[in-house]
This record gives structure tokens, C-alpha cells and sequence, in this order.
């Protein structure tokens, strides 16, 4: 996770069962702890940032979450009871990540689903700026062509992989992403929202990942 100087994450080290945290200070880059090289990009920043330190080196399983412990107002995005962090991880399903790859910790569709994103939207939503961006960034990042007509998952870029899923990609592409996001000329909101849109269309899922409600708390947070 990526976090200020001044948010509490001890929840991450005390309340996690199974875990290990890895925390990155992302206003800081003096801390004696981990940390990224400048604060860009939003969360994104920190998630690349330990992909590639820490890629030979990979758990079978890595979450990435925000900081947040738990709460409405910071924390309204997090399927769990109080919106609670702790409770999401402690009761993820680690057998279905493993199976499928991937796993999007908030199971409500909304925001995000179906088509959140449209890069080729006729006529253009200027409104919609992480939309206008989405093509020549999908260009950028992946090196093709290849860009969706719509893009839909729920938000809000918490997520678990498995580490197999991880290593489906070079530490280079990782790389690579990291690089777009330090270098593009993109506001920090729209770079970081950009790869919101992405991380399931990075670990190997189509376009839309919007499974059924029901189906997604099953797979999700049951057992098995």
C-alpha cells in the first residue's frame, strides 16, 4: 500500500492475519522506510513501485489496498462490515485468487460497471477526462493498438493477485508502467485513475470484469 507520513497504517502490522505489509511512504522520499521516489500517480505509484523491488521475491498472493483502516467517509469503497480493510483481507477467499488470477476486493458494481470507460465515446465527454486520456495512455503503457471499446470494473483499485498471474508479465513491463506513470504529463487524479481501469486488464482479465454480485461475494469472500 501506499500511504502518507501522517496516516496510521499500524492496523496493517497488528490486525492482519497471514499477512506481511509492505508500506510505502509516498510524501517522503528521505524516510528510512520504503517508500517511492515522488508522490505521482496515486496508489498506482506504490503498486508498481513493489512490483518491481520486489519481484524475484513474490508471496503466492499479494493484496493491494489503500491505507485506510476502515470508516464511510475514507473508506465508503470497501466491501466489508464498518468498510473495514482488516475485515476484507482476513476473509478473502485466497483459494479463489489463486485460482483465477485475480480478484477485485469490492464486489458492488457501482462505481465502474459496465463501461465506465469508452475511449472512442462519439461525441467526446470532456467531462470524462481519465476516458479522453485512456487511449494514447493504453498506447503508451502497453506498446499496441489494441485498445478496448469499453473498459468496466468496480472501482476503486483494490485488488488481490496471485503471484503466478504477477509473473505472467516481465518485471520490465512493470517497468515500463512505472515509467509512463512518473513521466506522463497527465494530472496526478487522471494517471492514477487510469490504471484503476487497467489493473484487471493487467493481470489477465478482459476488458469488463463485472461478475454478478452474488457470484463475485461467493467466489470472493467464501468459503470453499
Amino acid at each position: 500500500m501506499g500511504a502518507l507520513s501522517a496516516d496510521d497504517v499500524a492496523w496493517a502490522t497488528t490486525k492482519l492475519i497471514g499477512w506481511d505489509a509492505f508500506v510505502y511512504t509516498v510524501d517522503d522520499n528521505t524516510s528510512m522506510l520504503l517508500h517511492t521516489d515522488r508522490n505521482e500517480g496515486k496508489e498506482a505509484n506504490a503498486y508498481l513501485t513493489y512490483l518491481i523491488q520486489e519481484y524475484d521475491s513474490l508471496p503466492s498472493t499479494v493484496a493491494f489496498v489503500h491505507s485506510h483502516e476502515f470508516g464511510w467517509l475514507r473508506a465508503w469503497h470497501t466491501d466489508a462490515k464498518r468498510h473495514s480493510n482488516v475485515e476484507s483481507l482476513n476473509s478473502l477467499n485466497i483459494k479463489f485468487v489463486e485460482r483465477n488470477g485475480y480478484a477485485n476486493l469490492r464486489c458492488v458494481p457501482n462505481p465502474g460497471c459496465p463501461d465506465e470507460v469508452r475511449p472512442f465515446r462519439d461525441p467526446v465527454d470532456t467531462t470524462k477526462t481519465t476516458e479522453v486520456a485512456f487511449a494514447a495512455a493504453w498506447k503508451d503503457i502497453f506498446g499496441n493498438d489494441d485498445v478496448p471499446e469499453v473498459i468496466g470494473v468496480a472501482c476503486c483499485a483494490q485488488f488481490a493477485v496471485s503471484r503466478e498471474q504477477i509473473m505472467k508479465r516481465t518485471k520490465g513491463e512493470y517497468v515500463r508502467m512505472h515509467r509512463w506513470l512518473m513521466n506522463t504529463e497527465l494530472d496526478d487524479q487522471t494517471s492514477g485513475r487510469v490504471f484503476e481501469y487497467l489493473w484487471h486488464i493487467v493481470f489477465g482479465q478482459g476488458s469488463v470484469y463485472c461478475p454478478d454480485l452474488a457470484q463475485c461475494y461467493r467466489d470472493v469472500y467464501g468459503d470453499e
